[in-house]
């Protein structure tokens, strides 16, 4: 079964967002402001309140607060349920209170647009919609009923009847927009801290198989000179102990383990020491390391590496970081993913740059996304279901492998160029037509060659790795 996708389970952890001593804060501020502005309006403008049920509904605010700090520790992160509940109090808290101090000719009553903000950011859509419903059927009830604001002297303070009006429905887009908005963007900061996330987790991994990669190297050429030494060794012995089964059945033994130990170290490795002489390799070798593990897929993976028009003839040595040769291998792997046939890695240089080209024969991007390539979360080729289900089953289509192969190559140095071979709206192209998906990266030769004097220098002693 397929993962869900990275967005439903943003969703889910919604309603962990939420600390309780955040809502608790909020609602004392709330508090506060509610007890000053009743006072500034009864004592300064003079005007004529119903101070018991103003009174009672704060009071209500103030229980609720302390029963939250004494009944739940101070660090309680509120579920979905919990959290919508406490929103809900303070919309008919507020609600009850503009009831009672002149309804939307109380310019107070655009603090209704703070829990449904708070419920787009830290809710499900569910929960953020019934909230907003509830909000502007208060607004819309206290537009009609409410207790009018009077002055000492008897006059009513009422605004224009089109002035409420207009505030209604100020306060109407005003929840709709501001909830939207900051849903949109709460959900793309989580949707690219989590695509960083996943970045982080992948360079990882990739710099302990380099690590791997060199401790079996080393491993290898240490040990090489004593096991073939080993080896010699004990098929003498064989031949020289043919009259004695039992001594040269020992020495079949040792042979036997020399060969063991061999592939031993040709599939596994222990910490050991870093070979220095992987740090660095030959351009189109690591191409072929970074294409290796998609090589067997069924499409044929050609690289080319050759001089640009005004390039040295020697091929540049470049440094083996495992964000270079895992953003290749991503980059390549969609490649193989879309290709029908083909998947050309053109590599150039000049005394200046180093491009790499990954060209593949499918029916490359589709131009509705291809502005948005390299964005986390974003459907990169899957312009066909029924075709991407045959050809990648499981497939979730959802960017995040381009996004982590996008940033990896950018922190190297990098920089991306995405277009398609062929002009919008072409039929698929003919199978080994370069005419699909085109990936273009171009390095400043100093961002990721070393200069050749540093190549020449002694390497030094191998390090032991840190693990």
């Amino acid at each position: 079964m397929a993962d869900p996708a990275p967005g439903f389970l943003i969703e889910e952890r919604r309603s962990n967002w939420v600390r309780l001593r955040t809502l608790i804060v909020l609602r004392w501020i709330a508090v506060i402001g509610q007890i000053a502005a009743i006072t500034i309006a009864q004592r300064l403008f003079n005007l004529q309140l119903e101070l018991g049920l103003c009174y009672i509904a704060i009071g209500a605010g103030i229980i609720a607060n302390l029963l939250a700090i004494f009944l739940y520790p101070e660090n309680k992160r509120l579920n979905e349920g919990e959290a919508g509940l406490m929103l809900l109090f303070d919309i008919v808290q507020l609600s009850f209170l503009l009831y009672l101090t002149g309804g939307l000719n109380n310019p107070f009553a655009l603090l209704m647009l703070a829990p449904v903000t708070i419920s787009a950011t830290a809710l499900q859509l569910r929960s953020t919609v019934i909230l907003g419903g509830v909000a502007i059927a208060m607004i819309t009830f206290v537009a009609f009923f409410n207790i009018p604001l009077r002055t000492d002297m008897g006059f009513i303070m009422a605004m224009p009847d089109a002035f409420v009006l207009g505030f209604w429905v100020a306060i109407v887009i005003g929840i709709l927009f501001e909830a939207a908005y900051a849903r949109r963007v709460t959900s793309e900061v989580h949707s690219m801290s989590e695509a960083l996330l996943a970045t982080q987790m992948a360079l990882a991994r990739e710099q302990k198989l380099t690590d791997l990669g060199g401790v079996v190297a080393a491993a290898a050429h240490e040990l090489g000179t004593p096991l073939a030494t080993i080896k010699l060794v004990s098929s003498e012995l064989m031949e020289e102990l043919s009259e004695s089964p039992d001594l040269r059945e020992d020495a079949a033994l040792i042979n036997q383990q020399a060969d063991r130990c061999r592939d031993i170290l040709r599939s596994m490795g222990r910490a050991g020491k870093e070979d220095l002489h992987l740090r660095h390799a030959p351009l189109s070798t690591v191409l072929r390391d970074a294409a290796e593990p998609h090589a067997q897929r069924g499409k044929e993976v050609q690289i080319e590496a050759q001089p640009g028009e005004d390039g040295e003839s020697r091929q540049p040595v470049i440094e083996r970081r495992p964000e270079v040769i895992h953003g290749l291998r991503n980059l390549i792997q969609n490649a193989v993913d879309f290709a029908e046939t083909t998947v050309w890695v053109d590599a150039r240089w000049t005394p200046d740059s180093i491009t790499v080209r990954i060209v593949d024969d499918g029916p490359g991007f589709p131009p509705q996304v291809l502005a948005r390539i390299g964005d986390p979360f974003v459907r990169s080729r899957r312009d066909d279901p029924a075709r991407a289900d045959t050809r990648r089953p499981g497939y979730e289509g959802m960017g995040l492998g381009l996004f982590i192969a996008k940033t990896l190559l950018e922190r190297s140095g990098a920089d991306l160029l995405f277009v398609n071979g062929s002009a919008p709206g072409d039929i698929t192209p003919h199978p080994r037509a370069r005419a699909g998906a085109i990936v273009e990266l171009t390095w400043p030769r100093d961002k990721i060659s070393p200069a050749p004097e540093t190549l020449r220098a002694a390497l030094g002693e191998n390090r032991p790795i840190e693990v």
